[in-house]
């Protein structure tokens, strides 16, 4: 085993921005992807002459390692990992590996929904205020690559479970924790708790001084909470007030209190739609109100927020119809609460990879809101077995055109066309940003 030795598995934003980190810290370094690199990601590793290979892993050349760094998407049962792990070599994360070298305040934010909102809202409103801060995890640049390049005080960072799965000695001085809903369960050998743990992962290091935000609300989080006996300082958050909730909901407004101050205003004057956007304000607004943002700013933050590509993102309305970009809703809670915020009929796109996806969640719904589904995948045998019979119309789609032209034929005037699949892309496009792009690109042609 060669200490100064860094191998760096996976050859993505999260990989080529902990090569150039570990570079810069003074360690050898060698990247391998058992797929072929974007010429972009090849093209950065030559210019900082870092070694590395792609479309396969040279084992020799990896065991020998000190520590590997692996790429948020692999998962431990590659043999490479197994074979690694036998050896004794540590295996852990970017945001492990980054967070070594850092001292900036880290406010990190994760949940099975809502979480690319809130972390971007967090960013907002901490940028809005003047603060030095960068974005990263699971959106934006690399956490490792601002790490090694830039000096900011404050990170922003959203933590998908597979990233929380490599951290050991990572500490969030901020941890917001947002719900804990079925999701990559085939990444967790089809148990929840499992995937629950590896969510709980946020909590971890934390100490008196440092914040735990979380939904009261949600009987998995709370439960787990109760369990752990984090040593943070907690500030639940919740639709209604009750004993110990730091910010919640009352007559029309939403209500934020820390530090003896209470902070309020109008939920209607709220940027983001849908109650499940209430609770990610009111996240936010606890994480304002400890980082001394004032009210007059976090007021003018929560009303002036862009929102999120791919998410709700009304795209255009045409002949009467509005269709909705909801391509980011990878799982099934994801699309419950795209279709809880919908006024009308809808003509409901569904489909892709399934997760092991529990379809009974959105069943009521789907039988009160939704005119036609359409089933936009290479296999949906599981979706005709759960819908059957439970909608009038059903269509199967082989393409997005197919989707949105069946979608334009079956949606009625004041209807809208909603996008919000439950599933994983990779079955027809590249990512779930490819699939809302090219939604985005057919409705643009009808």
């Amino acid at each position: 085993m060669d200490k100064k030795l860094m191998v760096i598995l996976g050859g993505g934003e999260s990989g080529v921005g902990s090569a150039i980190l570990a570079q810069k810290k003074g360690f050898r370094v060698f990247l391998s992807d058992s797929g072929a690199l974007g010429d972009a990601y090849r093209e950065t590793l030559k210019t900082y002459r870092i070694d590395f290979e792609e479309n396969g892993h040279t084992e020799e050349n990896i065991l020998t390692a000190g520590e590997i760094v692996k790429s948020p998407g692999i998962p431990d049962s590659v043999p490479i990992i197994q074979k690694a792990l036998a050896k004794g070599i540590p295996v852990i994360s970017e945001i492990e590996f980054a967070g070594r070298y850092t001292n900036a305040k880290l406010i990190c934010i994760t949940g099975s929904n809502g979480k690319t909102t809130t972390t971007s809202l967090i960013y907002h409103i901490l940028q809005s205020a003047g603060l030095k801060v960068g974005l990263g995890g699971n959106i934006g640049k690399s956490f490792a690559r601002q790490v090694a390049e830039e000096s900011y005080d404050y990170y922003v960072l959203e933590l998908s479970s597979f990233q929380l799965d490599g951290v050991y000695d990572f500490k969030a001085d901020i941890a917001v924790l947002l719900n804990i809903t079925p999701d990559h369960l085939d990444r967790y050998d089809h148990n929840l708790q499992h995937y629950v743990d590896a969510k709980m992962r946020i909590i971890r290091n934390q100490e008196t001084e440092d914040a735990l935000i979380y939904w009261v609300d949600d009987p998995l989080v709370t439960k787990e909470i109760e369990k752990l006996k984090p040593a943070a300082i907690r500030y639940p958050f919740g639709e209604k007030k009750s004993d110990h909730t730091a910010a919640y909901t009352e007559n029309g407004k939403l209500y934020i209190q820390t530090k003896n101050k209470i902070f309020n205003m109008e939920l209607e004057l709220l940027a983001l739609e849908g109650m499940h956007n209430v609770y990610n304000s009111l996240a936010s607004g606890i994480v304002a109100k400890l980082m001394d943002v004032s009210d007059e700013q976090l007021r003018t933050s929560l009303s002036d927020f862009k929102g999120v590509p791919h998410r709700l993102e009304k795209v255009a309305s045409v002949r009467g119809v509005q269709y909705i970009n909801d391509s980011k809703a990878t799982n099934v809670n994801s699309c419950w609460y795209a279709l809880q915020s919908m006024r009308t009929k809808t003509v409901l796109i569904l489909g892709g990879v399934d997760k092991g996806n529990d379809y009974t969640e959105i069943e009521d719904l789907v039988r009160s809101k939704v005119r036609a589904l359409i089933f936009l995948g290479k296999d949906n045998g599981k979706l005709h077995a759960f819908f059957d019979g439970k909608v009038n119309e059903i269509r199967d789609a082989g393409s997005m055109k197919e989707a949105v032209d069946a979608a334009c034929e079956l949606a009625q005037k004041g209807d809208a066309v909603l996008l919000s699949p439950c599933c994983a892309s990779f079955d027809l496009f590249k990512n779930y940003e490819d699939r809302g792009d090219r939604f985005r690109e057919c409705v643009r042609r009808l």
